[in-house]
C-alpha cells in the first residue's frame, strides 16, 4: 500500500473518531436538558382520592355556607380560630354562623375577659369595637360562649374578638340562650358527650331595652331579628374526624330559632324546631 493511501485511510478513521464524538457529546447535553422522570406509578396518589379532611376541629361536621379565606368574598370570610371557626359578614358587622367543638376538657376556672375588635380579620375589613354596641339596648351576644371555652384564660379571651358577637336582646342572652348554653354544658360534662355546635343571627331587625331597631353603631352592626343555633351530641365521641362515622340515625340533635326581642324568658325547649327548618 502506497504512503498517499495509508494517509488518506489514517484522515478518514480520525475524522470518524472525532465525528462519533460529537454525536456522543450531543446525546449526553440532549440527555441532560431531560426534565425529570415522573415517579413510578405505584408511588403517586391514583386519580380520584378525595381532599383530606378540614384541619379545624370545629368544621368536622361541615362548612354552612362554603365559606372561604378570600379576602374577595368579605361577606362569607372563613376565620379558622384554635378554640372555633366562623364565616364573617363584613357589610353586616356579624358572624354568619360560629362552629365549635365542645368537650368537658373545654371546661375550667378560667375567668371573663374584655371585648376587642379581631385583629385576625384582612386589612379593609370593618373592625366592629366593643363600643358599637354601648348604649344600643343590645348584649354584646356571644355565639361561642366564654364558659364553652374556660379551660384556660387563653381560650376563655379568645370568645370575646367581636367576630363572635351579635347584638342581642338581653332576655334572649341572659335567659333562654344563656339556659341552652347550661344545658349543652350538661351535656359534656354529665353524659360526657361530645358537642358539635353551630350558632348565627338571622334575618334583620330586632328589639331591645331601648326599642326596635336594624342597625347599631352607626349602621355598621346589623340587628338580627332571630339566633338560631343547632347541635349535634355525639356519644363516645373523641373530637377526632372519627367521630363523623358515629352520626347515625340514633344520635341526638337539637335546634333552635329564638326571635330577638325582649318577649324571650326562661326555657329554651319552647324555640325547639327541626334542623331542617334552621337550614331552610
Amino acid at each position: 500500500m502506497d504512503p498517499k493511501t495509508i494517509r488518506t485511510i489514517v484522515t478518514v478513521v480520525v475524522l470518524a473518531l472525532l465525528l462519533i464524538s460529537f454525536v456522543v457529546q450531543v446525546i449526553r447535553e440532549k440527555e441532560n436538558e431531560q426534565p425529570p422522570q415522573e415517579a413510578p406509578a405505584d408511588t403517586r396518589p391514583p386519580d380520584g382520592v378525595p381532599p383530606s379532611p378540614d384541619d379545624s376541629p370545629h368544621l368536622l361536621m361541615g362548612n354552612p355556607s362554603g365559606a372561604t379565606p378570600d379576602p374577595a368574598l368579605p361577606d362569607n370570610y372563613l376565620l379558622k380560630k384554635p378554640y372555633y371557626a366562623l364565616s364573617y359578614h363584613n357589610a353586616k358587622g356579624t358572624p354568619n354562623w360560629v362552629s365549635w367543638r365542645l368537650q368537658e376538657s373545654d371546661l375550667g376556672p378560667a375567668p371573663r375577659s374584655e371585648f376587642y375588635p379581631d385583629p385576625d380579620l384582612p386589612s379593609g375589613f370593618t373592625r366592629i369595637t366593643p363600643r358599637d354596641y354601648t348604649g344600643s339596648g343590645f348584649d354584646r351576644g356571644h355565639m361561642c360562649p366564654r364558659s364553652d371555652r374556660t379551660s384556660t384564660p387563653e381560650a376563655a379571651h379568645s370568645t370575646f374578638a367581636m367576630t363572635n358577637i351579635v347584638p342581642q336582646a338581653p332576655s334572649v342572652n341572659q335567659k333562654a340562650w344563656a339556659d341552652l348554653e347550661d344545658y349543652c354544658r350538661g351535656l359534656a360534662t354529665k353524659k360526657h358527650q361530645t358537642l358539635y355546635i353551630v350558632a348565627g343571627p338571622q334575618g334583620k331587625g330586632g328589639v331591645g331595652t331601648k326599642g326596635p331597631a336594624e342597625t347599631i353603631g352607626g349602621g355598621k352592626v346589623t340587628v338580627p331579628a332571630k339566633c338560631w343555633k343547632v347541635l349535634v351530641a355525639v356519644d363516645g365521641g373523641a373530637g377526632t374526624p372519627e367521630d363523623v362515622n358515629k352520626v347515625g340515625p340514633g344520635t341526638r340533635a337539637i335546634a333552635v330559632v329564638m326571635p330577638n326581642d325582649e318577649s324571650v324568658g326562661h326555657g329554651w325547649a319552647k324555640y325547639r324546631t327541626s334542623v331542617k327548618e334552621v337550614e331552610t
